[in-house]
């Protein structure tokens, strides 16, 4: 027997709130590592309390939405599921496995630090199972045609939800680098391994912190713009990322004036794929490949602005201006990946020519 087909949106509150939970316990998590190493001694730590209480919750809760449906599916655990937390209950599994090994790993093998943290295979389901509870309503969002308080969640959900890539990807971060800000002299490159000796290597690092970020807020954005254009997904998802970041390592200068100025071109991609989606229409041609341009050429020139505004750019203009090319083209390309099959019209059933004779036995 089928379950109940879908959550409120209040229910859904009730997700994202005990979602920012875990997220803040991420980043206290995420800050403690990086500012507070010596502290962390043990897997037993307020950090990890934090972490551990909001996916009790969410567990707890997640698991109460199917269970209140076993009057109608005898079987909740396999029917009861409201419509997008099917894949949550899944991530309560990969969280509780990835936090049993992440307290065995501690215990025995010591407490990662730095780079070592960000690659633990018990992390990465941590992670994993976190991003699977956190996207919980926005999957409800997205099975339902609900404007109004469901908007809000769904798209407060998709911000946390993609926040939680910077516990274990701020090593390629583009929110998290000021390498544009750094002097880049072209030298001899065969003389260092292909790399510039003055700062090459770090010019390297910048670029594709900027070509690896792109995918993390396009993605996203497309699968959420395809659905429905809905003002604020971009700047939300951003702005997530963001604070995330800017909370973990102490709002660090330049990057958080640079950050700032790029959630207020998110914003503003937001205003212009909306007005193309009304001006043309949600059907037109290359509708995701242009919202996925859009969207990254802004921000990504928006995080440039304020870096320039802020300390200067020492890049040349080459490289500067090719960014923003580079990183338009993946967003394009990656809306196009996103756009669903073009629509085919039902050919007309084959039809034999009918003669002169036998018009004229119809007419008779």
């Amino acid at each position: 027997m089928a379950g109940r087909q879908g959550t409120t949106a209040r229910e859904d509150l009730v997700t994202v709130a005990l979602t920012a939970v875990l997220v803040a316990g991420g980043i206290t998590d995420g800050w403690a590592h990086s500012n507070l190493p010596s502290t962390l001694e043990s897997f037993f730590t307020p950090w990890h309390g934090l972490i551990y209480a909001g996916f009790a919750g969410l567990a707890a809760w997640t698991f109460w939405l199917a269970y209140r449906a076993r009057a109608d599916a005898p079987r909740w655990w396999r029917d009861g599921w409201p419509a997008g937390y099917r894949a949550g209950a899944l991530g309560v599994l990969v969280f509780g496995a990835g936090g049993l090994g992440d307290m065995i790993w501690h215990e025995t093998i010591g407490i990662e630090v730095g780079l070592n943290a960000q690659f633990s295979p018990s992390h990465l389901l941590l992670v994993i199972g976190a991003m699977l509870l956190a996207g919980s309503p926005v999957r409800a969002w997205w099975a339902t045609a609900e404007q109004g308080l469901r908007t809000v969640t769904g798209v407060a959900a998709l911000a946390l939800t993609t926040a939680l890539t910077v516990i274990l990807l701020s090593h390629s971060n583009a929110f998290l680098t000021d390498a544009p800000t750094r002097e880049f002299v072209p030298g001899n490159a065969a003389s260092n391994g292909g790399l510039d000796a003055a700062g090459g290597s770090v010019a390297l690092l910048g670029v594709d912190a900027y070509v690896f970020t792109t995918p993390i807020i396009a993605i996203p954005f497309l699968l959420a713009h395809r659905r429905r254009p809905t003002l604020g997904v971009g700047a939300a998802i951003v702005s997530g990322m963001v604070l995330f970041g800017m909370l973990m390592f102490e709002f660090p200068a330049p990057m958080a004036f640079a950050s700032l100025v790029a959630v207020l071109a998110a914003l503003l991609a937001d205003v212009i794929v909306v007005w193309l989606d009304a001006v043309r229409g949600p059907r037109a041609a290359l509708r995701l490949p242009i919202a996925g341009a859009v969207y990254v050429g802004l921000v990504w020139s928006g995080m440039l602005l304020g870096l320039q505004l802020d300390a200067g750019l020492r890049w040349p203009i080459e490289m500067i201006t090719g960014i923003v090319v580079i990183t338009a083209a993946l967003g394009a390309l990656l809306g196009g990946l996103a756009a669903p099959p073009a629509s085919h019209r039902t050919p007309e059933p084959h039809r034999s020519p009918v003669m002169p004779e036998e018009k004229a036995k119809v007419k008779s």
